[in-house]
């Protein structure tokens, strides 16, 4: 059961207020000093603080300071019989949970004080989280070689010391959120929250509540106060996936937010300040999506501040064997595959694969042939229908050129055959073509231009 700390130098309240949470079942510490909850908030065991505001010494806000230092994840609500707006506001800018005045509710105080609860064990969970896969997301083991991610390191290791917002790009699949949690680990922020959130999946409606929070009676349904992610990720990091998908009106209060430090629950007039990093990430072109109206160009400025733009696993072969054993390798560990290790003719198969999927494909292709294998070494056969047809397409191929087929000259006429055909299937269509080879429409014109230009050799 949780525990409560309660901390008020009037004796009376002290013991109704212990008498009413053991009622409900919770483990109660009880000080009448400030000075003595110090000890008892360092040790990490009280999941709740209820404190008197004016006491002795030390008053309850200088106490809510020094509990946030000592054990972050404790909620704490202020009970005071001289409270004021501007109290109540400042001892939310300083992170109190609830503040609420003499004489109260019990009812209204176990309801706050639940809430509390349920806050302490999300941030605690989140921080368990963050100390168990600490070591998994460290950009030092994203895995790459090659130059393109050689930059994408460089990069993450400039900004995992800053608070500005990081626009991730790149397409899906490709490990835009791996980036995120390598950046917001390895920083100063690491043992703090790590929330991602997909934009795509926030319902127009709900979006704003999700994002901000909201006030007991804000709405129909809002049968209490809800924290929103932001206020859920104080301190750490807020990763918005899918940023682009995020509607327009929420554009505009997110930018407020980056702007102020400061948010406001839906249904409350109260600001309550948070210390978040944003970090953002996206597989469309913001920039057309600005001129197209679609998102914000004074946001678009605010979350670009750093650009990482993570390349498509096509434009990084080299690392694909790489990928591959290391997935092999989680897989084994786990146990329940058969497969343990590539034969050459299975690397050189996925090397050779386009990987529209990137290395989430990767992965899954991975688990499939470590599962289908036959024995501890994988085989060609053993990898997706779609990668093993390539291979014995290959192998066909191999086995009608003529025995002293010139490299140049073969791979020439196969590409304007595979380029014939498409134009052929798409009525003339260059952009259709180009999608249907799986190249950009301007690389299918420079190569529609290189095949018919008399002085290339290969046209002679």
């Amino acid at each position: 059961m949780a525990t409560i700390l309660i901390v008020d130098d009037e004796k009376n309240y002290l013991w109704m207020l212990g008498e009413l949470f053991q009622g409900e079942g919770y483990d109660v510490l009880t000080c009448e000093r400030a000075e003595a909850a110090l000890p008892l908030l360092a040790d990490g065991q009280v999941d709740l603080l209820v404190t008197d505001l004016r006491m002795a010494e030390m008053d309850g806000m200088a106490l809510l300071g020094r509990a946030k230092d000592l054990s972050p994840a404790t909620s704490t609500i202020i009970i005071t019989a001289f409270g004021t707006v501007e109290r109540a506001v400042e001892a939310m800018r300083l992170g109190a949970y609830d503040f609420i005045l003499k004489p109260f509710n019990n009812a209204d105080l176990l309801r706050a004080a639940a809430k509390a609860l349920e806050r302490t064990a999300l941030l605690r969970e989140n921080l368990r989280l963050s100390q168990t896969l600490a070591h998994q997301y460290r950009f030092d083991q994203l895995i790459g070689k090659s130059p393109v991610m050689q930059e994408v390191f460089e990069k993450i290791t400039r900004v995992t010391g800053a608070k500005s917002p990081v626009l991730i790009t790149g397409e899906s699949g490709s490990g835009k959120e791996l980036v995120a949690r390598a950046i917001h680990f390895n920083g100063p922020r690491g043992g703090r929250p790590f929330l991602p959130v997909n934009c795509g999946a926030l319902t127009v409606t709900l979006a704003e509540s999700e994002l901000f929070g909201h006030e007991r009676g804000a709405f129909t349904g809002a049968s209490a106060r809800h924290l929103g992610l932001f206020e859920q990720a104080n301190g750490g990091t807020l990763f918005l996936d899918e940023i682009a998908e995020l509607p327009l009106a929420l554009q505009v209060k997110l930018l407020r937010v980056l702007d102020s430090q400061e948010l406001r629950r839906v249904g409350s007039e109260k600001a309550v300040a948070v210390d978040v990093r944003i970090l953002t990430a996206t597989n469309r072109d913001l920039k057309t999506d600005v001129q197209a109206g679609r998102f914000r160009e004074d946001l678009f400025f605010r979350l670009s501040v750093v650009r990482i733009d993570v390349p498509p696993l096509r434009e990084r072969p080299e690392d694909i064997p790489l990928l591959a054993e290391a997935c092999l390798k989680s897989l084994v560990k786990e146990g329940g595959v058969r497969g343990s290790r590539f034969s050459a003719a299975a690397l050189d198969l996925l090397a050779r694969h386009a990987w529209p999927g990137n290395v989430r494909e990767l992965e899954n292709v991975v688990a499939h042939a470590a599962l289908m294998s036959k024995g501890e070494e994988i085989q060609p056969e053993d990898l997706p229908l779609e990668l093993a047809a390539t291979g014995e397409w290959l192998s066909a191929l191999a086995r009608l050129l003529p025995p002293k087929a010139l490299l140049d000259d073969t791979l020439t006429a196969i590409e304007r055959h595979l380029i014939s055909r498409a134009l052929a299937e798409s009525n003339g269509v260059q952009a259709r073509a180009a999608e249907l080879l799986g190249i950009s429409r301007s690389l299918l014109q420079y190569k529609l231009k290189a095949l018919n230009d008399p002085s290339n050799p290969a046209n002679s």
